[in-house]
């Protein structure tokens, strides 16, 4: 590749008076030309490249293959945030009857798409053990939100409105104190234990603490560290007997796909994030979807519309005289293109496949855990779920770094996995291959962290300059964050 044509900015590119384009002559006559009013026009010339045709499809052809993503290779954080997303659910997502619908127009005119809505609910809750679900919220975040300002409602309902305190795990994803935050909840953190399962002995003293005051807990099971919460039932009966209600945070659903279920935890709300459990893209960050369901007694205070069935026929129910509904939570009902992403890959799976999801992202984790652990630091034995945590490298005398790691495997071709988080260990490194992968892909993928360890006691200087063949070297992250260069004009000046 010449790196002279490709590696640059389009405005290097740049000569004065290339042009890749032409425009049509007027043709309508010098009386249809409009002028455009003087306090709208530039006082100079916009400066924009100035390249021919070729150089412009050229220049960002190249860097589109410099994009990352499940398409073109092995994603090790891959349940967290680039799941497979099959080409049928995209060709699906892209027919023109689904394409061209309007979300204002009469319930009667789109029935398929009501259908599906009612199909996915319907599915979800099933898999779950809960009651209802909405498909409004558009993201897992807004998913925890929604499912936080339920349980404030539920409490309100009754007159009880001191319980504004949530108990959250250390080892919580950071979306669940921030959420809480914006619900207008305060956050009480609950101790893990050093088998990095949650503390119950912490939790009965917090409870005897605050009782009175707790609208519930929020938890994710398996937890970050991809170890299945065994106390759950009696943590789930702790906050039931002080009167608060169980938040299950869906980001971990993969490994319990076919195994168990929420509802039958004794959780009562929960989100699910479709592109993490259900394969939609979320790459990026966006489109999301954070569905919510409810137990069974609490399905009045989920937002409307709701998608219902009466009869024969599928509406849109806004309970304008529900005082327990959140109301809306979004604009109009949610992404509906992922959500039909989501329905496509559930029925390609059916009953009798989606029961090996949690399974074989199970197997996948452990395999390569289990491959790894006399090279890198494993915190916590045993097995894990979907996914489980390496405190950086085994010898720790080499000075390379998680952070050396992951820029190492760029170079091989690989997308780094999660690093620093958790926060428990302070060289975390969280891999999730998810069930989709194959064993050649995953055998590849642990022969390159293995390479990659090998140099680092052999060659260290060679990881902790990396990535090394990459057309950007190694940033300065901090740098780049507190000082953005997002315009051509300030690159110049600097």
């Amino acid at each position: 590749m010449n790196n002279k044509l490709y590696g640059n900015l389009i405005f290097e590119l740049s000569h004065a008076g290339r042009r890749g384009y032409s425009l049509p002559k007027n043709r309508f006559g010098e009386h249809q030309t409009v002028e455009l009013p003087a306090e709208l026009r530039r006082e100079t010339d916009a400066a924009l490249p100035e390249c021919d045709e070729m150089t412009v499809v050229r220049h960002y052809t190249n860097h589109s293959q410099n994009n990352f993503g499940v398409n073109n290779g092995f994603y090790p954080l891959g349940s967290c945030t680039m799941k497979y997303n099959p080409v049928i659910n995209e060709e699906i997502a892209a027919m023109t009857e689904f394409t061209t619908l309007h979300p204002m127009q009469p319930a009667e005119t789109c029935q398929g798409a009501l259908e599906v809505y009612y199909h996915v609910q319907q599915t979800l809750a099933q898999l779950t053990g809960l009651s209802e679900f909405t498909l409004n919220p558009c993201a897992g975040a807004h998913g925890e939100l929604t499912g936080l300002m339920i349980i404030r409602s539920y409490h309100d309902s009754r007159g009880d409105s001191k319980r504004t305190k949530v108990i959250i795990p250390d080892s919580a994803h950071g979306t669940n104190p921030a959420s809480a935050a914006v619900c207008g909840l305060d956050v009480i953190e609950v101790k893990s234990l050093s088998n990095g399962t949650v503390n119950v002995e912490d939790l009965k003293a917090l409870i005897e603490q605050h009782a009175n005051e707790i609208a519930g807990m929020m938890m994710t099971n398996p937890n970050t560290l991809g170890l299945f919460e065994r106390n759950i039932p009696e943590i789930a009966q702790l906050i039931h007997q002080c009167g608060g209600l169980m938040y299950y945070d869906g980001a971990n659903l993969n490994p319990m796909l076919g195994v168990c279920r929420p509802g039958d935890m004794g959780f009562d709300v929960m989100h699910i994030n479709l592109h993490k459990t259900f394969s939609t893209p979320h790459g990026g960050g966006g489109p999301g979807s954070g569905p919510v369901g409810v137990r069974k007694g609490l399905e009045a205070f989920l937002p409307t519309p709701r998608v219902v069935l009466d009869e024969d026929e599928y509406m849109l129910r806004v309970e304008t005289d529900n005082k327990s509904s959140l109301g809306s939570v979004g604009c109009f009902f949610g992404n509906f293109g992922v959500i039909l992403r989501a329905y496509a890959y559930l029925l390609s799976l059916g009953k009798e496949n989606i029961k090996w999801v949690g399974p074989l992202a199970t197997l996948n984790a452990n395999y390569i855990k289990e491959s790894l652990k006399d090279v890198y630091e494993l915190p916590i034995g045993g097995v894990c779920k979907h996914e489980f945590v390496f405190d950086g490298l085994k010898d720790k005398s080499t000075g390379v770094t998680t952070m050396d790691v992951a820029k190492r495997l760029l170079d091989y071709g690989y997308h780094a996995p999660t690093i620093y988080f958790p926060l428990l260990f302070h060289e975390a490194m969280m891999i999730e291959p998810t069930e989709n992968e194959s064993k050649e892909t995953i055998d590849g993928f642990i022969d390159v962290l293995r390479k990659i360890a090998k140099e680092a006691a052999e060659q260290p200087d060679v990881v902790k300059s990396a990535p090394n063949n990459t057309p950007i070297r190694r940033v300065d992250d901090v740098l780049a964050a507190k000082q953005p260069v997002l315009t051509w004009r300030a690159m110049q000046e600097i």
